[in-house]
């Protein structure tokens, strides 16, 4: 969570604390920005004072993503204390106190407004948040035509307890993520390679995290945390991975402590922060300075089905890689079924795709024919899908 409110003391300036004051160049990956990059974007920057003024000066459609992690308004009346009378080190900065709810819901779709402003049209968004604020946030970016695609759950893996013992522990915060627009149907999502990731299991809108701890926690010279609401890397990691590339621009219009931008230098992508306290903004500046850029081939976008060129069945028949009468047969030999000249499949007197006949064959409701199927070649089953692979790359050639 950043400080950078409506209200700031001080002109918005550039703490341009990018080292040379310059534009910065691509991240050290191997791979170029994309050619939609504008020059006149300070890249990998954070630009110090008021979010809104200085989201103005962004040039429009300009940011691939946006993560924010806006003043949650917990609107707490007394300090926390613990069982032993020990004071909670809990969020009781300026910078999260609000006249009114009236007051924070103006706030929030100012900023909002900002940072559609400078969204590319396929651009997508995510905000995080508490039940304090998110559902706010929420109705707040339906009022204003952004697209909901997802709430995710971040389930934390230790959680603050509460001391009070009047409600539950808040174990959770959440996360919005959104288009532009309804109309924005070509968004970067890398379904692929989080189920890859994922142990080949789609990847679920509840995610468990453990909260920024450890070596990961910025102090400052008394031992103090830096920040009270730092963010763990693993977190952002797993945003930017999902639903960006390398050479992105990504914006954090409340910077904080600087973990998108140390993440985001990580992974190859560039960032924009906003932040109107010096000291937060110094404290990153250091922290992402530090951080170690990934090698390029371990951080490279991952190629998506998707956008792969359609193959049909059909093709394999005519490039001879599958010949009309063969019989093709699943990986444990329990069911056949046989190639018809057309590029269906013939199972008794049912003609139908290699995916209808699959999922007959097992009684279920759908099948990936490509996976299921395979075809006997010197004695071994070998996957029809292997010279779909092949049709494919004989296309490219």
């Amino acid at each position: 969570m950043g400080t950078s409110r409506t209200g700031a003391a001080g002109a918005a300036s550039r703490i341009s604390v990018s080292r040379t004051g310059r534009t910065a160049p691509a991240p050290r990956t191997g791979l170029k920005s994309p050619p939609s990059v504008s020059p006149s974007l300070p890249l990998d920057q954070i630009l110090l004072g008021d979010c809104i003024a200085n989201l103005e000066k962004l040039p429009a459609e300009s940011v691939d993503v946006v993560f924010a992690d806006p003043p949650y308004n917990l609107q707490l009346e007394q300090s926390l204390t613990r069982p032993d009378h020990s004071l909670v080190d809990a969020v009781d900065d300026d910078w999260d106190k609000f006249a009114s709810f009236a007051d924070y819901d103006a706030f929030t779709r100012a900023w909002l407004l900002g940072v559609r402003r400078v969204m590319k049209k396929n651009a997508t968004l995510w905000v995080i948040g508490s039940y304090h604020n998110i559902f706010r946030v929420g109705a707040a970016l339906q009022d204003l035509n952004f697209w909901l695609l997802n709430d995710i759950v971040w389930r934390k893996a230790n959680p603050m307890p509460n001391f009070r013992g009047r409600r539950f522990t808040n174990a959770h915060e959440t996360m919005i993520w959104a288009s532009k627009s309804a109309d924005a149907k070509n968004y970067t999502f890398h379904y692929e390679a989080l189920k890859a990731g994922n142990d080949d299991v789609q990847m679920r809108s509840d995610w468990h995290l453990p909260i920024c701890t450890g070596e990961e926690r910025l102090k400052g010279e008394d031992g103090r945390k830096v920040h009270p609401t730092q963010k763990p890397e693993a977190l952002l990691a797993r945003i930017l991975l999902s639903s960006s590339n390398p050479g992105d621009v990504v914006l954090d219009p409340f910077f904080g402590s600087g973990t998108t931008g140390a993440v985001a230098k990580k992974l190859g992508r560039h960032f924009i922060g906003l932040e109107r306290d010096p000291a937060y903004a110094k404290a990153a500046r250091a922290r992402i300075d530090a951080a170690e850029q990934l090698s390029g081939v371990s951080i490279a976008a991952p190629p998506e089905k998707r956008a792969e060129v359609r193959v049909p069945f059909l093709a394999l028949i005519e490039g001879g890689h599958v010949k009309p009468g063969e019989t093709l047969v699943d990986e444990r030999r329990r069911y056949t079924a046989t190639v018809r000249a057309d590029g269906t499949l013939a199972l008794d007197s049912i003609v139908g795709s290699i995916h209808k006949i699959g999922s007959l064959v097992q009684g279920l409701p759908a099948c990936n024919g490509w996976t299921f199927w395979h075809v006997k070649r010197d004695g071994k089953l070998v996957c029809i899908d292997d010279f779909r692979a092949k049709v494919r790359a004989e296309m490219a050639a």
